[in-house]
């Protein structure tokens, strides 16, 4: 034994010295004597191997010649079978299993795994290797006796080498990992661990989490792929905050399995003791494709029952290049249904290698038609906008993502100056203009009805004249469903601006088309942060009125729906989105308290405001409405004015603004938009209607 014990630590020693001698990338089949010769030149140069190249640990090369002589000593030595081998063939035999296994697993690239990380991926390609190493070795001891007389072995025979070696080369690998991803724990089981990571490779990084960092124990709510993903991050990063103590899940099947050495609870009445039992202080939601519904219930309960809720972030096909990390719910995400993917590939080809301008590109929406054609890989991307501090955020963003690979141009201008729209056309000529540049919001528009006219419908015609002076191919317009049948000055200037363009598509060389959406959540101006702030601060929420309802959607599908409409659009396209159930602000305002957590916050009407109406129309009628491709999207035929009634409607509305009075304003919109009425008469109608309804269903009609 001490003979024994004097050998280990001799050979362990020479494991980590060798431990610090790495090769290049490109190498040839492995001799010691090679790496005897490069590690003294590397001395002798004083020169560092290239850290960026893969490297090839000697120790695990060691341990499989170790592997290796064990199983031949096994099964060539020690076998006393029919056919017993005497000590050349023994020796021949080993040399050729040598042979093939490290140059199959070196040319397999084998060696350059870095394994404390190795997944499936891994492992299959070791097996894979090894069963080619296997073919080698048959072939080689099929084809010998044919040229010198030598001792044979059966098939049988050597696959039962080939397999002994390859379980025990998984299992070294498969120790070795799990020993660097548990080797943290500060516990005689992780003392053990490190101890054997030590044996291994000499790695001494792994140090116990001492008592003073105090990780977060925290329950993965789904025992799918991204839940597993995020357990096996936290359990291969010692200096992770948190630690996962369990999984929960709706799969009965998976219901007390585990994952990981990780239990997986099934959810239900017993999960709340269950996670007490488990010490659990956070709950991490992980399925990214659960139901609304479900999604609303758990949060309700787990933050009723008083734990901290996050959601793992994990980078899809839609946001590729996006990190993964652990972040606060977005109220967004439980009020509303799943955001609707609608870009697609044939959507990504128009706009590929194309010179893109986008007005307003520095707002909300802006920002993310530019974010959004940034992944269909553009020629060059021109954002336009007065705002320069919006279009600075744009900019940095989009640098950070991408670099020098985007093409990425600013330009600090008014889309009411022609002139300086024109010298921006002519030095960048862009084949597409996407107007997203206007005044939206309702009530202060009301008070300022000159610049809503002069920003929205005299700044839409002329990016629609400068787009015709310079070749542009295609003209599209962000619009709003306040544009119909509109209640106020935005919702007039913007069905101007919808007139405006589908009067071009009727004589103008470029390709016109405008796109109508909702409210859009998380934009400037929009409800939901007004509410967040007034919950943060302790209330009241305010509501215009408690009858309200309103169609919402997310930015990246506003943005997106505009991009896809473009692309399929022939020309005059007015492109509206079948939005799904209008929601009730009422409602949204009590799930947001509920959701918050927060008690003792009261809702409070102050009156609607100017230019606001209750019910927002319909924005898809699917029988009145041409469909498309895409089954979310239909078409809005109007016929279009001629070019010479448009030009009277806005001789008129010049008239009015050079006034400079807002009433004289409103009333010439109210003369060039005929659907253009009072907030008033469209509310009384729409309460009229509502009550007739609640009469006949009080008498059963």
């Amino acid at each position: 034994m001490p003979a024994i014990s004097y050998f280990l630590h001799i050979l362990f020693g020479l494991l980590r010295l060798l431990d610090k001698v790495s090769l290049q990338e490109n190498f040839v089949p492995y001799r010691p004597e090679d790496e005897i010769e490069r590690l003294l030149r590397v001395r002798q140069k004083g020169k560092n191997t290239d850290m960026k190249k893969r490297k090839l640990r000697l120790p695990l090369i060691v341990y499989d010649i170790l592997i290796l002589l064990c199983a031949d000593a096994m099964l060539l030595v020690f076998y006393k079978g029919e056919a017993v081998l005497t000590w050349q063939g023994v020796l021949l035999h080993s040399a050729i299993s040598f042979a093939s296994v490290l140059t199959v697993r070196c040319i397999g690239g084998i060696y350059q795994q870095i394994w404390r990380y190795g997944g499936i991926q891994c492992y299959i390609r070791l097996l894979v290797v090894d069963a080619v190493a296997f073919l080698v070795d048959v072939t080689i001891e099929r084809t010998l006796p044919l040229l010198m007389e030598i001792e044979k072995v059966s098939v049988g025979r050597l696959f039962s080498l080939a397999s002994v070696n390859l379980l025990a080369a998984l299992t070294i690998r498969m120790v070795y990992r799990y020993a660097f991803k548990c080797g943290s724990e500060q516990s005689a089981w992780g003392s053990f661990l490190r101890w054997l990571l030590l044996l291994f490779s000499g790695d001494e990084m792994v140090q116990p989490v001492p008592e003073t960092e105090k990780k977060i124990k925290i329950a993965i709510i789904g025992a799918g792929r991204v839940g597993v993903n995020l357990a096996e991050e936290l359990l291969g990063n010692p200096r992770a905050n948190y630690t996962p103590r369990c999984f929960v899940d709706t799969n009965s099947e998976k219901a007390g399995r585990s994952v990981h050495g990780i239990p997986v609870l099934l959810e239900g009445e017993t999960t709340m003791r269950e996670l007490h039992r488990y010490e659990v202080q956070e709950v991490v939601f992980a399925i990214p494709g659960l139901a609304d519904e479900k999604k609303q219930a758990l949060y309700a309960m787990y933050m009723g029952a008083g734990y901290r809720i996050k959601v793992y972030d994990y980078p899809t096909v839609q946001s590729a290049g996006k990190k993964r990390y652990l972040r606060e719910f977005d109220i967004e995400e439980l009020l509303f249904r799943k955001p609707i993917i609608i870009s697609d590939e044939r959507t990504s080809s128009y706009y590929r290698d194309k010179v893109i301008l986008i007005t307003g590109g520095g707002g909300s929406i802006g920002s993310e038609l530019c974010r959004q054609l940034a992944k269909m890989v553009p020629r060059q991307i021109i954002v336009l906008d007065i705002y320069e501090n919006g279009a600075y955020d744009v900019q940095q963003d989009l640098r950070i993502a991408y670099g020098k690979a985007l093409d990425l141009e600013i330009e600090i201008c008014s889309i009411t100056n022609k002139d300086a729209l024109r010298k921006v056309f002519r030095r960048y000529q862009p084949q597409i203009v996407i107007n997203a540049a206007a005044h939206k919001h309702v009530p202060l528009m009301e008070k300022n009805c000159v610049e809503a006219v002069y920003n929205n419908v005299f700044g839409t015609r002329n990016l629609v004249e400068v787009c015709e002076e310079s070749g542009t191919e295609r003209f599209m317009m962000v619009s709003t469903d306040k544009a119909v049948n509109p209640t106020n000055v935005m919702g007039a200037t913007k069905r101007m601006c919808e007139m405006i363009v589908q009067s071009a598509s009727s004589w103008g060389n470029a390709v016109y088309s405008a796109t109508r959406f909702g409210n859009v959540l998380g934009s400037a101006g929009s409800v939901i942060p007004l509410f967040k702030r007034q919950i943060a601060n302790g209330g009241p929420i305010t509501l215009t009125d408690k009858r309200i309802i309103r169609y919402f959607m997310t930015i990246p599908e506003a943005s997106q729906l505009v991009l896809e409409s473009g692309a399929m659009a022939q020309n005059g396209e007015l492109f509206v989105l079948d939005m799904g159930k209008p929601v009730r602000i009422l409602d949204l305002a009590e799930n947001m308290i509920r959701l918050s957590g927060v008690e003792g916050i009261e809702i409070v009407e102050t009156g609607l405001r100017p230019g606001e109406k209750l019910y927002e129309e319909l924005l898809v009628k699917t029988g009145e409405l041409d469909k498309t491709d895409n089954s979310l999207i239909f078409v809005e035929r109007d016929a279009p004015l001629p070019k010479e009634e448009i030009s009277r409607r806005l001789e008129i509305l010049e008239e009015a603004c050079a006034s400079g009075d807002d009433d004289t304003v409103r009333r010439a919109l109210k003369e060039v938009v005929p659907t253009f009425r009072s907030p008033e008469e469209v509310n009384d109608e729409a309460d009229e209607a509502a009550e007739m309804k609640l009469q006949q269903a009080a008498v059963g009609v």
